[in-house]
């Protein structure tokens, strides 16, 4: 059932309840009130039903029809097309559930097709009835109502995301590996609710400003007036999560280099540690090279080695091992070998 409420409201009390478009349409007419149809997801017939009775654009119809708009203000003589992202904050996945609203306004109707859960239309009609003399100001404070709660549902969607960016700024220091991936997701979830809200400023100025066709009491004048402040207040308060989260992926990858460049200065100084094991070793083994070189050589017993018969041929040998040993341990020292 695509047709969530229909109801004729007369001096904003509600008189009728029709059972069908067809109804709401004779009733409308006959008792000259304000007709507040809400469709969820309505198919192409029933959205032609309600075009055909009250002359909407055929362009904002088939927006309307297939979704995935921008938000935006569009006139059609004395009727107003206005298209609204609402959202709401999943705190199961820590995520931002984005929506899709389309309002149709004119002199006696207001006409709502929603593509998502949000926002709580029913709350709006509940908290209209529960103010006739509000009410009856026309179209106009349905279409103020809506806004409210639209710009209303999204203080918890902020508060949600400030939560989110306060655990980023926790985990930033903690050299946690996904703290980069959640950035960037957390940061595209904030550009997309800043378009959602950015939009509504210039909607709500532009009808504060009105046209010709159309002239807003003052009681509606001020009640805009609030929500355009909210709207206000909220697209600085994302803007500075944006700005926020641009300087925690800038803080990050300053990190992540520093960290890089730790280890880089680990692994040189370990290299360099092992540099020096290795001329150390390499020093005192050649040290200790040198006397096994002289004594292997006077090993050999080769029966024509003249040393083998001179007086002075051990203390030679001795000495020469001394000297070798000597002369390499000091050029080693000299060349901070060892």
């Amino acid at each position: 059932m695509t047709i969530i409420d229909n109801a004729v409201y007369v001096d904003g009390r509600r008189t009728e309840d029709p059972e069908s478009l067809d109804e709401t349409y004779f009733v409308l007419r006959q008792r000259e009130g304000m007709a507040w149809i809400g469709l969820y997801r309505p198919d192409a017939e029933e959205l032609r039903s309600v075009a055909e009775e009250f002359d909407l654009n055929a362009l904002a119809v088939e927006d309307a029809l297939t979704g995935h708009q921008r938000a935006k203000l569009e006139h059609y003589g004395e009727c107003v097309f206005l298209v609204l992202r609402p959202a709401r904050y999943l705190d199961d996945v820590e995520k931002v559930d984005f929506g899709e609203i389309h309002v149709f306004v004119g002199p006696d109707y207001v006409v709502t097709v929603r593509h998502a859960e949000s926002p709580d239309l029913a709350r709006v009609r509940r908290r209209m009835e529960g103010m006739p003399e509000f009410l009856a100001l026309g179209p106009d404070a349905v279409l103020y109502a809506i806004l409210d709660q639209v710009v209303d549902e999204y203080e918890p969607v902020a508060a949600g995301l400030e939560n989110d960016v306060d655990e980023i700024e926790d985990d930033l220091f903690g050299a946690d590996p996904d703290v980069s991936r959640r950035i960037y997701e957390l940061s595209r979830q904030v550009i997309t609710f800043q378009r959602a809200i950015g939009p509504l400023v210039p909607i709500l100025q532009g009808l504060l400003t009105g046209t010709p066709d159309r002239a807003l009491a003052d009681e509606l004048r001020d009640h805009l007036r609030d929500v355009l402040d909210h709207a206000i207040r909220l697209n600085e308060r994302v803007a500075s999560f944006r700005a926020l989260l641009q300087n925690a992926l800038a803080v990050n990858a300053a990190l992540v280099a520093q960290r890089q460049n730790d280890e880089m200065r680990k692994l040189t100084e370990s290299s360099f540690a092992q540099n020096e094991q290795v001329k150390r070793i390499s020093s005192w083994a050649a040290i200790l090279f040198a006397p096994t070189l002289v004594g292997t050589i006077y090993g050999m017993n080769f029966s024509t080695m003249p040393e083998l018969d001179w007086v002075f041929g051990y203390p030679f040998a001795l000495g020469l091992m001394l000297a070798m040993g000597l002369g390499l341990y000091w050029t080693f020292k000299h060349n901070k070998w060892i």
